[in-house]
């Protein structure tokens, strides 16, 4: 990307201004790249061998996947995230007479703290590139769909070798760079995580959806969990004679915080981005992905809110979907709102011009690359022709709970009765159990009169599809008439007679085979073996478009490289990465500025006495005392809630510690402002900032609210 001249002259401007460099940088940089970046100049104080060491207890081992990012902060396996990460798990060990999700969860001892359905911990513990071997099952006169099962199957070999080479380790192949780069991680994988303290949602989510996404926030979001172990240290499903987790390394606390202007950098585990795609994956997702998922999703938020309202068991056991959804869409919304503001597909148009440009101007490189973004641009045309097709097929199984049961009992039967590495991944031996346990725990939430309508709304839209892209088993299923007709008595014969939603009958099911499921009749177990074909043929259309662009993303990569005379710092992809900016606010319209700190102040000033800003009636007589003391001046200055600060995250960020020069935790990572929501596609040192739940928040929750005076010895204050 070149660098327009006003923006040279406007960074010119701020250095002469501050006398000091501006330390952001783009990048979810990969731990194997960290050797490469003078962290130092930047503003690390420490040894940046402090930060990763494959010999020595650096700060990688202290942070964890849990979903989404978390760290060690005691030599006990006590991990800090965000109050949203765990929420699904707190929703889970909930009920109308005990709920943690409103009342917030303190364990007094260890004996007190109780599982988190759901959450395993994993840590990094090594990684090496192993492109040359995935690339080497691609043949010359493969068709796409081909390529991309020999990579597929290639990576599936290569994880399982590595997990029978190191015996209680987790290995994945991560694409760094699509067609390109690919790298082994390994991992040890805790598979016994507990409860320990979360606090109120009145606290965790203050401010709710109104405040998601948006600056100035006041949200305590954070909780603490325990990983344990087997008596031996080995990873072991829960068990009461299990012992807490001792990393080798663990973040110490600074409760003096952050300040305005200092460096701060965060390791984590941030998801997808999309920097190095073409204007034509951008364009897609602006005008007919993330519109469409959208508004599917605010219809069913909008219906399970409806549904709620006046049955607290009932909100209570929608909350964690609802949130989840919630999450995306506005997101989502965020993103829009951004590619329209930035104008990124058009920007992106005209760097492909000059790309091209570049290509045609020498002959071998029109002979390497010349075809590349016209072969892009004809894989994406095919895919806006069945676009609708290829959305309604997948949220059939995704958003309806029925469809998504009955489909994973009859492909794993399928799938079960073919060799190993010949399987879809989820029902390897690797991943069966897990696949297992997630449905199990996912039939805890389901509600049926919700999952009834849900599928009526995603029928009608199934009926709605052209002739070219009708879906032959939903049309058997309406009987050859349209839904406004035969929806109804369609939809009672198949929840009025389904045993899907029964625990007992789903573990003995998974044990069945194709022929045995076929024999129970049962009507979501039919309908989705008749939908079977039509989803094989939808995952061959997906293999032949992966394995005909990811040569073309590696061909692009290279050419924008060569153009740009430059080296890229792969997408975010789920492996650990570390980012680095400092703390501070940012200009989000004329005359306009947000600091980087808000204070306790601000939580009193948002209160209301009702959602989302219902802070609970002893922290208000808390807040109010600590007014009137630091008025009389026999209290210190007013407490920071959370921080801003300019690093480089995405979604999978959420939990990442955020630590000063020194490596100490001085907050944790939970949001990004409006204007960052676009992050996945672009990001910029004027709007890109990122928000935590600042540490002397947390300590003071923990402490003056809740009373965890052990939590806080735990870990060293």
């Amino acid at each position: 990307m070149r660098i327009r001249p006003l923006f040279c002259l406007f960074v010119l401007v701020i250095l002469v201004m501050t006398g000091n460099p501006v330390p952001a940088e783009e990048g979810a940089f990969p731990v194997s790249e960290l050797a490469k970046l003078d962290l130092r100049s930047r503003g690390l104080e420490i040894d940046p061998r402090a930060v990763f060491d494959p010999d020595g207890p650096s700060l990688i081992y202290a942070v964890v996947k849990v979903g989404a990012t978390g760290s060690f902060v005691s030599p006990d396996g006590l991990i800090i995230t965000n109050h949203h990460v765990a929420f699904g798990s707190v929703q889970a060990a909930s009920t109308p007479e005990n709920d943690y999700v409103r009342d917030g969860f303190l364990a007094r001892s260890r004996a007190d703290e109780i599982p988190a359905a759901g959450r395993t911990a994993r840590i990094t513990e090594s990684f090496r590139d192993v492109s040359s071997e995935v690339l080497s099952v691609v043949k010359d006169g493969m068709s796409f769909a081909d390529r991309a099962r020999a990579v597929e199957k290639c990576i599936k070999r290569i994880e399982t070798r590595a997990e029978s080479d190191h015996p209680g380790k987790r290995a994945e192949v991560a694409e760094m760079f699509p067609g390109r780069s690919y790298w082994l991680f390994l991992y040890t994988n805790l598979k016994d995580v507990r409860l320990v303290y979360v606090p109120p949602r009145a606290i965790g989510e203050f401010g709710g959806e109104t405040d998601n996404w948006m600056w100035p926030r006041h949200t305590g979001d954070f909780a603490f969990m325990r990983a344990y172990v087997a008596p031996d240290g080995s990873p072991a499903e829960y068990s009461k004679d299990n012992v807490p987790f001792r990393p080798r390394a663990h973040l110490r606390i600074d409760p003096a915080g952050a300040q305005p202007g200092d460096f701060v950098f965060l390791l984590g585990y941030p998801g997808r981005t999309y920097r190095h795609f073409s204007s034509h994956f951008i364009a897609y997702q602006e005008e007919v992905l993330m519109p469409w998922v959208a508004e599917w999703y605010a219809w069913q938020i909008d219906l399970m809110e409806k549904m709620g309202r006046g049955n607290h068991a009932l909100a209570l056991k929608l909350s964690s979907r609802i949130k989840g959804l919630s999450n995306t869409m506005k997101n989502y919304r965020g993103k829009l709102a951004g590619l329209d503001r930035l104008d990124l597909v058009e920007k992106r148009r005209m760097q492909e011009k000059g790309l091209q440009a570049f290509i045609q101007a020498d002959p071998k490189r029109r002979e390497r690359f010349g075809d590349v973004l016209e072969r892009i641009d004809s894989e994406y045309g095919k895919l806006r022709g069945r676009a609708r097709f290829e959305l309604v097929m997948r949220y059939l199984t995704r958003s309806v709970d029925m469809l998504r049961v009955a489909g994973t009992l009859h492909e794993a039967a399928v799938e079960r009765a073919k060799p190993d590495l010949e399987r879809e991944s989820a029902y390897m031996d690797r991943n069966f159990l897990r696949t297992r346990q997630r449905l199990l725990l996912g039939l805890k939430n389901y509600h049926e009169p919700a999952d009834r309508l849900i599928l009526a709304e995603i029928l009608k839209k199934a009926d709605a599809l052209p002739p070219e892209h009708r879906i032959a088993a939903v049309d058997r299923l309406l009987g050859g008439r349209d839904f406004s007709s035969a929806g109804k008595p369609v939809l009672s014969a198949l929840y009025d007679f389904t045993g899907l939603d029964r625990e007992s009958f789903l573990k003995s099911a998974f044990e069945m085979s194709e022929a045995e499921l076929a024999e129970v009749r049962d009507p979501f177990l039919m309908l989705a073996a008749d939908l079977y074909p039509e989803y094989q043929s939808l995952k061959e259309v997906e293999k032949a478009r992966e394995g005909a662009l990811d040569p073309l993303w590696a061909r692009l990569t290279e050419a924008r490289m060569e153009y740009l005379e430059k080296d890229f710092i792969p997408d975010a992809n789920g492996t650990l990465r570390l980012t680095y900016g400092k703390v501070e606010g940012y200009d989000p319209a004329d005359g306009v500025f947000h600091r980087p700190l808000t204070t306790l102040r601000g939580v009193l000033e948002k209160t209301t006495g009702k959602p989302p800003f219902n802070t609970p009636p002893d922290l208000v007589r808390l807040l109010e005392s600590r007014e009137k003391a630091a008025a009389s001046g026999s209290a210190p200055s007013d407490i920071p809630v959370c921080l801003l600060y300019s690093t480089d995250t995405t979604g999978g960020n959420s939990g990442s510690p955020v630590l000063n020069a020194r490596g100490e935790l001085v907050g944790v990572n939970f949001d990004r402002v409006w204007e960052a929501t676009i992050n996945d596609f672009a990001w910029s040192p004027l709007y890109s900032r990122s928000i935590g739940v600042d540490i002397r928040y947390v300590l003071w929750i923990t402490r003056e609210f809740s009373g965890a005076e052990a939590l806080l010895k735990e870990i060293g204050l």
